[in-house]
């Protein structure tokens, strides 16, 4: 075989884009896609859309459609159910992110996951392969910064108006969405910060549901984290601050290291933070210390990057980016941050997926957006563009 044969089930924003990045690859073809909506087809460009086979059910998408791969690309409810479904027709599968709504749906795709050895199963967590991203984890587990003190990750360039959510009923609602920032913008963020990191023992924190806008679920989140080797987070998200900022701070022992826009610092201690807290003969002052501009390079084409490496796993058994049972991991550090916020108490991981399950039915039975979530592909004409 010399390409991966491509489905797509939901055909919006995400959708059409990942028409668009599959065209361009040598190791992958796109030979069928699936939507409920049949005008959604129209949105892939006449060149993609002449040779592609179109369904507008997903059984007999898997059923007829010549594919050996499938991508889900449809709200977050669909995910579960759509992914489990590819793998029982034995088909190699991406999940645009999250992997879920709530860590206990997350659990039920793993469980099936493991049932098929033989399948390729990733997520779309693009910003992995983002080359600053990817130089964080290099520094990070090469162990340059030396043990880490304290994380602080500032997202607040979130900003959505009114108008944005009202652009659908069932757009930041339990029901409709399941979340609101946490859920919706910062899926990558949770991911990229237990990839960097691992997860935390204890979460708390404060959280505001429509403190900004007119809605049912979380736009600010503002969560202290403590690990068990004494490591402290602070993970602060919303979508009503303009302008917004997004900076990432590691304090660790041999200096700190920031991101924000676009570059990258690490300002180097000459000597290590505890080793001159305890040797000084200093009563004032800091070990002398370097300011550090690290250099990165590499591709920026995030969602064809993951893409390519999924088929080249499936034709070379290359390792996965982002194998698809690591999506559990961001979904429960978001989850026990609702939780904690939910019930103001301090949520220990791991997560008691029953209990946010619980939280998250009392939610949903409260909700403004009270249409049924759609279990099959869904129209990604309006619901996909929150992606």
């Amino acid at each position: 075989m010399d390409f991966v044969k491509f489905g797509i089930i939901g055909i919006g924003n995400m959708g059409t884009g990942h028409t668009n990045s599959i065209s361009t690859l040598a190791n992958a073809k796109l030979t069928a896609v699936c939507d409920i909506n049949p005008k959604a087809f129209d949105r892939m460009k006449p060149e993609i859309r002449k040779d592609v086979k179109c369904f507008t059910d997903a059984e007999t998408f898997f059923k007829e459609a010549d594919i050996d791969a499938v991508i889900i690309a449809v709200p977050h409810y669909s995910h579960p159910d759509l992914a489990i479904m590819a793998m029982q027709h034995g088909k190699h599968l991406i999940v645009e992110k999250p992997i879920a709504v709530h860590k206990k749906e997350a659990e039920r795709m793993i469980a099936e996951a493991a049932k098929h050895p033989e399948l390729k199963k990733s997520l779309m967590f693009n910003q992995r392969t983002l080359p600053a991203h990817k130089k964080i984890k290099q520094l990070i587990d090469g162990g340059e910064l030396g043990k880490i003190n304290r994380i602080n990750w500032v997202i607040t360039d979130w900003f959505r108006s009114q108008k944005y959510y009202d652009s659908g009923d069932w757009r930041a609602s339990w029901r409709g969405e399941g979340g609101g920032v946490l859920l919706n913008q910062c899926p990558h963020q949770l991911d990229l910060w237990q990839w960097f990191f691992g997860l935390p023992k204890t979460v708390r924190g404060v959280v505001k549901f429509g403190k900004y806008h007119d809605i049912e679920v979380e736009d600010e989140v503002n969560v202290y984290m403590e690990y068990e080797n004494g490591t402290v987070g602070n993970f602060i998200a919303s979508t009503g601050e303009m302008p917004g900022t997004n900076r990432l701070e590691i304090v660790a022992e041999r200096g700190k290291l920031t991101f924000e826009r676009g570059e990258l610092l690490f300002i180097r201690n000459e000597i290590e933070t505890s080793d001159f807290i305890k040797n000084t003969d200093k009563t004032f002052g800091i070990s002398d210390n370097w300011k550090c501009e690290i250099p990165f390079y590499g591709d920026i084409n995030q969602h064809r990057n993951v893409i390519e490496n999924v088929a080249n796993a499936i034709l070379k058994d290359t390792p996965l980016i982002a194998p698809m049972e690591e999506g559990i991991r961001g979904l429960e550090l978001g989850n026990s941050m609702l939780l904690a916020g939910l019930k103001d108490k301090v949520v220990t991981l791991p997560m008691d997926s029953d209990e946010y399950a619980a939280e998250l039915e009392k939610l949903i039975a409260t909700s403004r957006y009270q249409k049924k979530t759609v279990a099959t592909a869904a129209s990604a004409e309006d619901m996909a563009k929150s992606f």
